[in-house]
């Protein structure tokens, strides 16, 4: 499993083999300036009207204007800018306008940013007007029909680039002319380009945006079709290019592959049809309804393009969806590539009403025209191999009882986290300030590997057990008597070093101390070690858990090499020692690149290859055993405390951390280095940058 199968095809796509000539031979043989009046630039004027010629006729322009642009933000900025200039001067000259700019709800954001910039700068100061979508993303054509007679300009989209959803372009025709608004009409072409027919001369669109990246032409090449009669402004002034349209030496290299595209679309021998596309996403919603129970389509497969699909899944943030495909090679995306730095809800589907959930944890799956049947079955059967990652890690639930784990796992949640303490042998465990946020992630964990929760235990009173204990069912006895800290009331006892007699819960060959926090008593602190007969040693303590760092009070009862674990960690800390302060940052040399990699490991043989990705990524794109001949472990951010405390005895060996981009391995790295570890390394720009051997 080498290689990807890309499946964002509504971010970008791949440039047609052809289109790629294309711009080598404007690039070589007719690199020529088609303003030039010499043969050399002639042939490049003959390359660009031959372009053009094809998107006339492709589109249905008709006497219409079609420039060629950057792109489709471009395009919307000076349609935007054309309307509202328009719309200043016939202010100016005393007719009404109508105060409203109206906006798909759905829409790109590029088109509500375009209007809030130009309103102001031009000083018209209209109001910006969200046209609500219903469940299915279909515009509210009754409230349209409503606001219409005070619209001075509409926006909408042809297709949605999250849900694929195509808008009722006819049914807004209807409205606009049965109210007699005199409001511009711009549509957002972007996704329709290949998908959906055009005939643009025979609708009232004024104005109509291109991208070419979004149909195997290269980036930064786009188009806008102007109607005849609508009003227009250059966005670009300059040596008139265009036609005095858009200033500035045109873009030979991308007209001309834009230009094969669009010649290959009026052919119709080179993209799937809309029934083939058709059936490809239907297998693909196939096999993620087997591999991912409960899985949610969040737009109507029957009023969307047939190569979108977006989708959520119970229990499951977009971001853990977004890792598992990433690593099994699927690319796969969590929203708009132009909006996302980082997963959020979609306001896509907050718009069609979706619950936080669906919103939250979507992903989109799209392809382009040119899929084939190979790479849908590829990507079927890894989609599959996905879930069952995502079952071996208990994230979604399976029939199976996992196999059970060791030692300590930490739950995180916007700087505070929950712990875990398992023992497989048992199969029991105790769960250490649990976050109502965690809770079903917890309950699912312990349901799948069938542990029985001993306790429920908090380190302030009355903290956040209820919920966790509603949904444990069978697996933790809630009628056990215990304190306000979840602390069983006939918990054993083992002797600290300070003399101390407190009470002890067993697990496995570990005991958990509860020990007095300060604070007046509100505060409980709690110890992890292995007893010895009815005493606990300062020396076998290797954890301490507290709600804020505790080291001058438990001093007397732990060692130096015990980790305190806190349940705030806003600074992804994961633990701290109780030997020394943290250190600071984390030295230029500890960040390694493939080509360092490389070098490194052949100097330290000994070096270990640590996996930070989670469980469930590691099993849907594993490293091989023994990739660049040393040692690869799986050890993810949420078990790296366990791991560390081993690490940190002896003579710490070198320790390469990575992941999928390198975020997660230096946070690894980080760590180590501020417990002492010398030798603690992250791989830069992790997996995406420097792949290592794929096991098959």
């Amino acid at each position: 499993m080498t290689t990807e199968i890309y499946l964002d095809g509504n971010a970008t796509t791949s440039v047609l083999p052809a289109a790629i000539a294309a711009a080598a031979d404007a690039m070589g043989q007719r690199f020529g300036n088609p303003s030039s009046s010499h043969a050399t630039g002639l042939k490049a004027k003959a390359l660009l009207d031959q372009a053009r010629a094809c998107a006339v006729r492709l589109l249905g322009v008709g006497d219409g204007r079609l420039m060629f642009n950057s792109g489709a933000t471009e395009g919307i900025q000076t349609s935007v800018l054309s309307a509202l200039v328009a719309l200043r001067e016939r202010q100016a000259g005393g007719e009404a306008i109508g105060s409203l700019l109206v906006y798909g709800a759905t829409e790109h954001k590029a088109v509500p940013e375009s209007l809030a910039h130009w309103n102001r700068l031009l000083g018209l100061n209209l109001e910006l007007y969200k046209l609500p979508v219903d469940q299915h993303g279909a515009h509210d054509l009754a409230l349209l029909r409503d606001v219409a007679p005070r619209a001075a300009l509409v926006c909408t989209m042809a297709a949605n680039n999250e849900t694929g959803v195509v808008t009722d372009l006819a049914g807004i025709e209807v409205v606009l002319a049965e109210t007699g608004t005199a409001a511009y009409w711009l549509v957002d072409c972007v996704q329709a380009l290949g998908k959906l027919d055009l005939d643009l001369q025979s609708t009232r669109i004024d104005y109509a945006p291109f991208s070419g990246h979004k149909l195997y032409a290269p980036k930064g090449i786009g188009m806008l079709y102007v109607r005849a009669g609508a009003p227009f402004t250059p966005l670009i002034m300059g040596g008139g290019q265009e036609g005095g349209q858009r200033s500035g030496t045109e873009n030979m290299a991308g007209i001309a592959a834009l230009g094969v595209v669009l010649a290959a679309l009026e052919r119709g021998d080179t993209f799937r049809g809309h029934e083939q596309l058709e059936g490809f996403r239907a297998r693909l919603a196939d096999s993620l309804r087997a591999a991912l129970p409960g899985v949610v389509f969040n737009n109507p497969f029957d009023k969307s393009l047939p190569t979108t699909l977006n989708f959520s899944v119970p229990g499951l943030a977009s971001r853990e969806l977004m890792d598992v495909f990433d690593a099994a090679q699927v690319r796969v995306s969590s929203g708009s590539a132009c909006s996302a730095a980082k997963a959020a809800p979609s306001y896509v589907l907050d718009a069609m009403h979706a619950p936080l959930w669906r919103s939250a944890g979507a992903i989109r799956m799209s392809f382009g025209p040119l899929v084939d049947e190979a790479t849908i079955t590829d990507a079927c059967a890894r989609i599959e191999r996905c879930g069952a990652a995502l079952r071996a890690s208990c994230l979604i639930p399976s029939e199976r009882t996992a196999v059970p784990h060791d030692g300590l796992l930490q739950l995180g949640v916007e700087g505070a986290c929950s712990w875990m303490v398992l023992d497989a042998a048992s199969r029991s465990c105790i769960v250490i300030d649990p976050l109502p946020e965690m809770s079903a992630r917890i309950e699912s964990y312990v349901r799948c590997q069938n542990y029985q929760v001993q306790a429920i235990v908090s380190t302030l009173p009355n903290a956040g057990r209820a919920m966790l204990i509603d949904v444990l069912g069978r697996h933790f006895d809630s009628h056990a008597e215990t304190d306000v800290y979840g602390w069983p009331a006939h918990a054993a006892t083992v002797a600290l070093d300070d003399g101390a007699l407190v009470g002890a819960i067993k697990l496995g060959a570990q005991v958990l101390a509860s020990v007095s926090g300060g604070a007046g008593g509100e505060l409980r602190n709690y110890l992890l070690g292995a007893a010895d007969g009815a005493r606990l040693p300062a020396g076998a303590v290797r954890f301490a858990f507290s709600a804020r760092p505790a080291q001058d009070a438990l001093r007397a009862v732990s060692a130096a090499q015990t980790l305190l674990c806190p349940t705030r960690d806003e600074h992804n800390q994961f633990c701290i020692s109780m030997a020394a302060e943290p250190q600071a940052g984390l030295a230029a040399d500890a960040q390694l690149d493939s080509a360092a990699l490389d070098a490194f490991l052949h100097a330290h043989p000994d070096a270990m290859l640590i996996d930070v990705r989670e469980p469930y990524e590691f099993a849907a794109g594993a490293i091989a055993p023994g990739a660049a001949g040393s040692v690869v472990r799986s050890v993810p951010l949420s078990r790296l405390a366990e791991h560390a405390s081993e690490w940190l005895r002896g003579e710490p060996a070198p320790l390469v951390f990575f992941c999928r981009s390198g975020n997660r391995s230096l946070k690894a790295a980080q760590f180590l280095r501020r417990l002492g570890h010398p030798h603690a390394y992250s791989l830069v720009g992790g997996l995406a940058l420097a792949p290592l051997p794929l096991a098959a």
